[in-house]
């Protein structure tokens, strides 16, 4: 029962109930749902993501046939995972982790996550910018830019970074509302790209795509080879951190059922299926021009740029659309990022945790290397947050037959769980140096140090919980 004459409670009724469950009357229907995920995932980073798959030399196969699995068990996953516990629970991500964690150890975290999503968003406001270069006709960043190009570059980037953060600041409900406004214009416009592109590549049937992609094609300069399973595991962890690592409870809390979580299916198959291999073959067309040709017989990487690459196909239409999209990735990765930074700093508003979260990302996206480093940020960023899911899950499904007490830390005023550390920082360790020594692709490994950390987590937990 929640006791609304506390004052503190009271203001958190009136905010975004970032301390207290989300009340019933405040639950949402699943249709605002499928609109924030049909946007989100059908967004800004799709445009980027496509024609990285080409960077990597994947063959078509690989890529329908991965994408399609991985994508599958990535809803699977916010389904009976994610979904499943926010119902039960009502409560945002980070004040779970406090409740479980500690108040000092869970800032670690809130600071790691906030940085880490607001890189993502700013790495939208990227692709955004892109789009806004058309018309200005400045010169666009390259596979391997890092800094910025142009004092026009950052003006473009400071004004899409500020109406961004403007919207995703008056909370989860104009974040939804804004998804659901502009998420079918986003939608046509992947289609249409996909079906002008595929006419451009003389493209009418499975067999004419499978004889002209093949087996796909040597990885660019400073790219590895990309197969099935590289394309099953990246596209299933693409959004670890939201799934698996527990981060879209702050979303779910709001749903009435879990049956919410098939929403995402809307994302997975419009965005990380149609979606990308729409801006795949956006990009297949590029390479076959003087330019692109010319930079590979050189030896450098082609330009991987979302605005250019969408004015090709649909002309100005292309260039609204990426706007459009990059906006809708970025609202609510601000604000699940000002909902870390809120939670660092319980008084401070959620509003201006997030207008701090925006601005962050805002300078993020300036630098152009997050976006175009993008298949490897996305397995860095899961791979560090991911397991602080198992630790919430785990604690979910196994506590109670361990006899272990939930919550453990705000029932024993404990400011820092040592089982949650170790767990975490002994699995990061070990997954990440086999990665590195062995030269495995990260991604390979997030499910292993998903499962590692939970086990360690809760073999920790009785000793920890017997002993102090």
């Amino acid at each position: 029962m929640i006791n609304i004459k506390n004052p503190s409670i009271k203001k958190s009724l009136n905010s975004e109930f970032e301390r207290v469950p989300v009340p019933k009357k405040k639950h949402k229907t699943w249709r605002s749902f499928l609109g924030m995920y049909a946007g989100e995932h059908a967004a800004g980073t799709e445009f980027m993501i496509g024609p990285l798959f080409l960077t990597v030399g994947v063959s078509a196969f690989d890529l329908i046939v991965g994408l399609f699995f991985g994508n599958l068990f990535a809803v699977l996953s916010w389904r009976y995972l994610t979904a499943n516990i926010a119902v039960k629970e009502r409560l945002t991500l980070y004040f779970k982790l406090e409740k479980i964690s500690g108040k000092k150890l869970v800032k670690f975290y809130n600071v790691a996550n906030g940085i880490l999503f607001c890189f993502l968003a700013g790495a939208m406001i990227t692709v955004s910018a892109t789009a806004v270069g058309v018309p200005t006709n400045i010169k666009m960043p390259t596979l391997n830019d890092v800094l910025p190009n142009s004092y026009t570059w950052i003006l473009i980037v400071l004004v899409i970074g500020i109406i961004t953060t403007l919207i995703a600041s008056n909370g989860y409900s104009a974040v939804s509302r804004v998804s659901n406004w502009m998420s079918p214009i986003i939608i046509f416009a992947f289609f249409g790209c996909g079906l002008v592109a595929a006419s451009q590549l003389g493209i009418t049937s499975m067999s004419d795509l499978l004889s002209i992609w093949g087996s796909g094609s040597e990885p660019f300069p400073g790219q590895i080879k990309y197969g099935f399973w590289h394309v099953f595991f990246w596209s299933w962890f693409a959004n670890a951190a939201m799934h698996i690592g527990m981060s879209d409870l702050s979303v779910f809390r709001y749903a009435r059922s879990s049956t919410s979580g098939w929403t995402t299916a809307a994302g997975m198959y419009i965005g990380h299926y149609m979606a990308w291999i729409a801006a795949s073959l956006l990009y297949a067309v590029y390479l076959k021009t003087p330019e692109a040709i010319n930079s590979l017989e050189m030896g450098l990487a082609p330009e991987v740029a979302p605005g250019p690459l969408a004015y090709n196909a649909l002309g100005w239409f292309g260039v609204f659309s990426v706007i459009l999209a990059g906006w809708t990735t970025a609202n609510p990765t601000i604000y699940r990022s000002g909902l870390a930074f809120q939670a660092l700093i319980p008084k401070l508003s959620i509003k201006k945790a997030t207008i701090i979260a925006g601005l962050i990302s805002t300078i993020a996206g300036i630098f152009p290397a997050f976006a175009m480093k993008l298949l490897d940020f996305v397995s860095i960023y899961g791979f560090i947050l991911a397991p602080f899911g198992a630790i919430i899950v785990f604690e979910f499904f196994f506590f109670k037959r361990f006899r272990l007490l939930k919550n453990y830390s705000e029932k024993n005023s404990i400011s820092f769980n040592y089982a949650v550390f170790f767990a975490w920082f002994i699995s990061f360790i070990f997954f990440y140096s086999i990665s590195n020594f062995y030269d495995i692709f990260l991604s390979f490994l997030i499910l292993p140090a998903w499962l590692f950390c939970g086990i360690l987590f809760v073999l920790f937990s009785i000793f920890y919980q017997k002993n102090y």
